[in-house]
């Protein structure tokens, strides 16, 4: 049978010089007779149609362009299906390349322990080299599983910064880390780019807790007791370490943190004695 029109059509740079698009042979597949695909395109205004030459770059149905685009002008893109009886043309696609930026996955991904705080782990990254000679911005999504699970939680708030710090996590358990980048904001354009892939995992484990399992927990009057002498200490630790709320950073609440589980474990210890 003749071949379907190609459908599907999605194009993405990896640094606004080249385009890759790939597409779908139609609803039916590929027919019983050998079939050509040609990747057509063009500047919307200027009426000279080109062809692209590097095929399969991105799979069966893929092609790459690899030079030569000009930004800032919407170029119209599509495929033309050839067999022995017959050709079938996509449906044009148009875009501008500067609305289709992606990145290699940020480089660089570190995961490491934050002092000996049992629940957080800080990850730190680079931005993608491809797009530094470029004005640009970008937005990063992290996520994390735990070692003996597949399900990952993302964080989606980390913002344009290149660290960050998970918190509220299990003590002594391996966890896997990700991190993924989307250009946007590339000289001025309006449109997010494309997400990146994944970096590949990298993994840290948490301190593992010294505390005694199955131990009694105090009672009410006990625990408002405890709240009592613990603020009181906190600020007491305050008074000594921080001058002005200038001083009050994440840097002196850790401290505390560390503080404040070195002297659980301390009567977690006396109380086994004897």
């Amino acid at each position: 049978v003749p071949p379907e029109k190609p459908v599907n059509i999605t194009c993405w740079s990896k640094n606004m010089k080249d385009l890759t698009c790939k597409w779908a042979p139609g609803t039916e597949g590929e027919t019983f007779l050998h079939t050509n695909y040609t990747l057509k395109y063009k500047r919307r205004w200027y009426g000279q149609d080109n062809t692209c030459q590097e095929y399969h770059t991105a799979g069966t149905y893929s092609c790459h362009i690899p030079k030569d685009l000009a930004l800032f002008t919407p170029y119209e893109i599509w495929v033309e299906a050839s067999n022995r009886l017959g050709v079938a043309v996509s449906d044009v696609v148009m875009l501008d390349i500067l609305d289709v930026v992606t990145t290699d996955p940020p480089s660089d991904v570190h995961v490491s322990r934050v002092g000996d705080l049992e629940d957080q782990l800080s990850v730190r990254w680079s931005s993608p080299p491809a797009l530094k000679d470029f004005l640009f911005q970008a937005k990063y999504q992290i996520q994390y599983r735990v070692e003996d699970s597949s399900e990952w939680k993302v964080v989606d708030d980390v913002g344009n910064q290149t660290s960050c710090r998970l918190a509220g996590l299990r003590p002594g358990t391996v966890y896997f880390v990700q991190v993924r980048c989307n250009p946007f904001s590339i000289y001025g354009s309006k449109k997010a780019g494309i997400w990146s892939d994944w970096s590949n995992p990298t993994a840290a484990s948490t301190p593992r807790s010294e505390r005694v399992a199955g131990g009694c927990d105090p009672k009410g009057g006990e625990q408002n007791t405890t709240l009592r002498r613990e603020l009181k200490q906190f600020f007491g630790w305050v008074k000594k370490h921080a001058y002005g709320c200038s001083n009050l950073g994440i840097k002196l609440y850790d401290q505390w943190r560390v503080w404040l589980q070195k002297s659980h474990k301390t009567r977690n210890q006396v109380g086994k004695e004897p």
